[in-house]
């Protein structure tokens, strides 16, 4: 919210330093984010009146103009702007003036002319940002002579706040005033607003057919107003400072309105209204256009303003074109609503809008405003553009209005959070000046929120609202008892902290992304998961909790590949989502994804590209640090988003958790990839699993080692192998390590060679030949038996 410091002093004017009202808005709770002169700094610039002006003699595009100044002297100027006519109030920097950026006017000649002074454009006194067209035409009734600075009252800031949703009845300056208002014990006193007497009795007939989200509706035919009519100059300026440009003057008096008291207002060109106005929800696969010029298909949970003939705006967020006000219109029809706020909430998103009526009216607008602002945006037309006003017509249904909201408020409660008692009078008078009816009694107050406060509901809003009002930095300040312990340390679980180090330590860097993600990215990695979609989200694309961490690791990936980042490697941990909100399950996971080279470009490091193997290399360091690596099992599995040929499950103690694979070529050919991705998501709860580590005494004596090489399928996992080996060789055996997989000349084809180095070694004595031999035979014979594997000569 953007308002002029000006503007707020009419309503109410503390006797505070610009920066001190700001810090005392500050500390109520609305956070000012900067507070900016409204103009550049310039001086010597008085308003003057154009008394003659002829051709240049030798150029084209000047004019010889003479200026009254105020001095009883006509001053010469050379002018080059093609709007400047005799009669117009100009501004006008003498001789000695110096303008933005330090540029100072002397005498001149100008193709032999000469020109004391300057006719000035807007952009030239620091008003516009973009170079104006011409120079500032003022208003008739600017007085001659007059310094145009002190005039304009262009010694003011710009306060920008930043409210919080709640504070709705901030957005406007008639509720900042409220706030200052009641800071300083200041009473508000802003525009007398009276009702406009009607001179003729023709309305639009009106029909609110949603009157759930449609609570409240008043029009007004306006006939006979002139839009060529030229917007005064200080609603412009008013405008201007609040961040809103200006268009014509039905437009500019519905925003300045808005600002002025919180109230959205919107005018229909009555001469395109076919029949009655229609307050309902839309019809699936109506059609709009808006006045962005934006054509949109309208969903039938979107309220609209509709004829007979079809819709004419979204409530509460934009007109449609063809309704809205133009250089042709002669009568309008003044909208001046209650919507309510869940009915607004979305829609603006959900058609990539965002305006200031939605801002507003989502956040929640006082519903007894509509009537003052119909007649205070009426009589600012008619003053403006003339015209004939005509009754108002509303159509209201008390029963979905807001109804009267009474909080209890307890004396002990409030003493308790803010350690101070705060004497009675004192909290009734603080109740009171925020506009609420207050009823003191022995144990506390009971207190009925006004109309335009719709954040208070419960107690603790009350404590707040005294709490700031009293001031933060009044209350006491106390450190909080507490009795401290130590946490346990539970030893046989592995820290999340550790596994981020471990992964950072392999060289990954660790992602942060939405728990939400684009349903179409989801459908394509996971077709068959099911997970909550969100009712309000906020966009398109982010509208489906995940149900894994893939489709936020591959929008990373696509991320830094569309920036040039070739070599990637990520890490995330977060929860997943997966089933209905009834039957939700919530799982903390740890996933990774790695692509591009498998080293750093360096002189010492080769160009292959990661693989499978590295990735699961990665993620075995991380099973290892629970201290049993031998609970974790890969085996050969499918997976929608990963290629069939190296993909695998991920089993802990023979339960499924987590999967581990190269991205399937066809998604990747979906996603618009050009490289291949490896990637692996695992439980949490099982990954952080472990034991406590154990002291295992060293043997005396000394080890025997075998070496066996088997002639196995090429389909058949070694870990198959691996488990045969470890059922026959008995608790002895202290390491079995693959180091050898051969394929190719002198084993047949479909078959591979796979050799193992196994070790034993007894804690108490020496293992003689024949007690290994016998272990060797069983294994041979057991693998032959269930394996088919052979011993490879």
């Amino acid at each position: 919210m953007k308002f002029s410091e000006q503007w707020l002093r009419e309503w109410v004017s503390p006797q505070l330093a610009t920066q001190a009202l700001a810090d005392q808005i500050t500390m109520a709770g609305l956070e000012v984010d900067a507070v900016e002169s409204v103009a550049a700094i310039f001086e010597g610039v008085v308003v003057a009146e154009v008394l003659e002006k002829i051709q240049h003699p030798d150029a084209d595009k000047l004019s010889v103009c003479r200026v009254d100044d105020g001095t009883g002297e006509p001053v010469q100027v050379v002018c080059g702007a093609p709007n400047v006519a005799v009669g117009q109030r100009v501004p006008f920097a003498r001789v000695g003036a110096v303008l933005p950026g330090d540029f100072k006017i002397k005498k001149a000649k100008l193709r032999g002319q000469e020109s004391r002074g300057m006719i000035c454009s807007a952009s030239e006194l620091g008003l516009e940002e973009e170079t104006s067209p011409g120079i500032l035409e003022l208003p008739a009734s600017a007085p001659v002579g007059e310094d145009f600075r002190a005039w304009l009252g262009l010694d003011d800031h710009t306060i920008e706040v930043d409210l919080t949703p709640n504070r709705g009845d901030c957005l406007s300056v008639k509720g900042m005033a409220r706030e200052v208002g009641v800071l300083n014990r200041l009473p508000v006193a802003g525009p007398a607003i009276a009702p406009v007497a009607a001179t003729h009795d023709e309305t639009v007939a009106v029909r609110v057919e949603d009157r759930e989200h449609c609570p409240r509706y008043i029009g007004r035919l306006i006939k006979g107003v002139d839009v060529t009519a030229e917007t005064p100059l200080w609603m412009v300026e008013r405008l201007r400072r609040s961040g809103i440009r200006s268009i014509d003057p039905v437009v500019d008096v519905t925003n300045y309105v808005m600002l002025e008291l919180g109230q959205p207002l919107h005018a229909f060109d009555r001469a395109n209204l076919h029949g009655a106005v229609i307050v309902r929800l839309a019809r699936e696969g109506e059609r709009l256009v808006l006045l962005d010029g934006q054509e949109v298909t309208l969903t039938d949970t979107t309220l609209v303003i509709a004829d007979e003939r079809g819709p004419l705006a979204i409530a509460g967020v934009m007109g449609g074109e063809h309704s809205g006000v133009n250089t042709e219109t002669r009568d309008i029809f003044l909208e001046s609503a209650f919507f309510a706020p869940l009915a607004v909430a979305g829609q603006a998103r959900n058609y990539g809008l965002h305006t200031d009526a939605s801002h507003r009216f989502e956040r929640g607008v006082d519903p007894l405003l509509a009537r003052e602002a119909a007649e205070r945006a009426t009589a600012l037309l008619l003053e403006i553009t003339g015209g004939e006003p005509g009754p108002l017509v509303e159509v209201a249904s008390g029963e979905h209005l807001p109804g009267e909201r009474q909080v209890r408020l307890r004396a002990a409660r409030l003493e308790q959070a803010l350690s101070k008692a705060l004497p009675a009078d004192e909290v009734t008078e603080i109740l009171e000046r925020l506009g609420m009816a207050v009823q003191a009694d022995e144990l506390g107050w009971s207190a009925v929120a006004p109309s335009w406060r719709f954040d208070i509901a419960i107690e603790e809003d009350l404590i707040e609202e005294v709490a700031r009002i009293h001031g933060y930095n009044r209350l006491p300040v106390r450190r909080p008892a507490a009795r401290l312990a130590l946490r346990p340390d539970h030893e046989a679980r592995t820290p999340l902290a550790r596994l981020r180090r471990q992964m950072v330590a392999r060289g990954y860097q660790e992602a942060v992304t939405y728990s939400f993600v684009a349903p179409e990215l989801q459908k394509a990695l996971l077709p068959e998961a099911v997970s909550p979609v969100l009712a309000n989200p906020i966009s398109a694309d982010l509208s489906v909790m995940r149900a894994s961490l893939f489709p936020g690791l591959v929008r990373a990936l696509q991320h830094n590949l569309n920036r040039q980042q070739t070599r990637v490697r990520l890490f995330e941990t977060g929860l997943i989502f997966r089933g209905e909100l009834d039957d939700l399950q919530q799982l903390p996971m740890l996933g990774a994804l790695v692509c591009g080279s498998r080293d750093p470009e360096g002189w010492a490091a080769g160009r292959e590209s990661v693989d499978f193997f590295d990735l699961k290399g990665d993620l075995e360091s991380l099973l290892a640090m629970g201290g049993e690596p031998e609970a974790w099992r890969f085996e050969p599995a499918t997976h929608s988003a990963l290629h069939p040929g190296q993909c695998a499950r991920i089993l802990h103690r023979g339960e499924e958790a987590g999967w581990i694979g190269t991205l399937h070529p066809a998604v990747r050919a979906q996603l618009g990839l050009k490289v291949d991705a490896v990637l692996f998501e695992v439980r949490l709860d099982a990954l952080t699993h472990g034991r406590v580590p154990a002291f295992t005494p060293l043997s005396r004596f000394p080890e025997v080692r075998r070496d066996l090489a088997f002639l196995v399928d090429e389909d058949l996992p070694v870990q198959a192998l691996l488990d045969t080996i470890h059922g026959q060789a008995d608790e002895w055996l202290t390491e079995s390590r693959l180091f050898d997989v051969y394929r190719g000349k002198g084993v047949a084809e479909g078959r591979k060679s796979v050799a193992l180095g196994l070790t034993w070694q007894h804690p108490s004595r020496t293992l003689n030949d024949e007690e290994i031999n016998q272990l060797v035979d069983a294994i041979v014979t057991e693998s032959r038996q269930h394996l088919g594997a052979e011993l490879r000569g």
